[in-house]
């Protein structure tokens, strides 16, 4: 397994597990699978409503609590200072842990212009050690340049859409500058379209790898963290075997010609729900 360091020193697994849409119940045996197979970077949210099942499975878990990595998120309803520090309360009951590796703002939800309080609120959690990170999800520039304004503590993480058909070029360069790493959910465009990619086909053929491996490994190249979902062993499995060869300069560049910047979730600035 590959690690990352954070703007704090803290290391992350590179190559995570997502949870999204696993119901609780079935959570339980999923993230076990997923710890079995190797995955030691979990990432949940409390919108997901699997917490609880998150929170058993590490409890039932042989591997030492300092050796996995716990992320979950902020839901945009909770937004605020109080609320937050309520609803971080909440989540860690629902896991059963007396801290998170990652906690994170889970939209700017900017039309209530509550992420910044938020954040400062997250901020206090991180010096009480009950996270020992914090960052955001879905921050265009214009939000992030604000925590960086308004806050002490420059965000560790922002998680986001990218894949090869959404690359985040500009987004990524301006992370860098920051110190920020980007984290890439919906890393395979959730099975749709990209997988089926001439480029990226042809790019398997020649290394004997799937697809999805090809798109897992270009962003380890891209020095993304990258958290891929299944609820299939098998492709839990498949989806950790890249770490025994590497995409040429040539392969990236192929992939890079590939951005279309083309979205299948919701767009940061224009997303409200709470």
């Amino acid at each position: 397994m590959y690690t990352k360091t954070l703007n704090n020193g803290i290391s992350i697994p590179q190559l995570g597990f997502g949870v999204w849409k696993v119901p609780d119940e079935e959570a339980v045996g999923t993230v076990d699978e997923a710890i079995q197979a190797g995955y030691r970077l979990i990432d949940t949210a409390k919108i997901y409503g699997n917490e609880v099942g998150v929170g058993k499975a590490i409890a039932n878990s042989s591997i030492p609590r300092e050796d996995l990595f716990i992320t979950t998120k902020l839901w945009n309803a909770d937004q605020g200072y109080e609320s937050t520090l309520k609803a971080f309360d909440e989540s860690l009951e629902k896991l059963g842990l007396d801290y998170v590796d990652l906690y994170l703002i889970h939209w700017p939800t900017p039309m209530y212009d509550t992420y910044v309080e938020s954040y400062k609120a997250m901020e206090k959690i991180y010096k009480e050690g009950r996270a020992k990170a914090i960052g955001v999800c879905n921050f265009d520039i214009e939000h992030l340049q604000r925590i960086i304004d308004e806050c002490e503590i420059i965000p560790a993480i922002n998680q986001v859409e990218c894949h090869p058909y959404l690359q985040q070029t500009a987004l990524k360069a301006f992370c860098e500058q920051h110190g920020i790493l980007v984290e890439a959910y919906s890393p395979l465009m959730n099975g749709k379209n990209v997988l089926e990619n001439a480029t990226i086909q042809e790019i398997a053929k020649q290394h004997g790898k799937t697809p999805a491996q090809i798109i897992l490994r270009w962003h380890l190249q891209k020095d993304t963290v990258v958290i891929p979902k299944t609820i299939t062993p098998s492709r839990m499995v498949e989806n950790l075997d890249v770490f025994n060869f590497e995409l040429s300069a040539a392969d990236m560049d192929e992939i890079a010609t590939l951005d279309r910047n083309e979205r299948i979730n919701a767009v940061p600035s224009e997303m409200n729900r709470r």
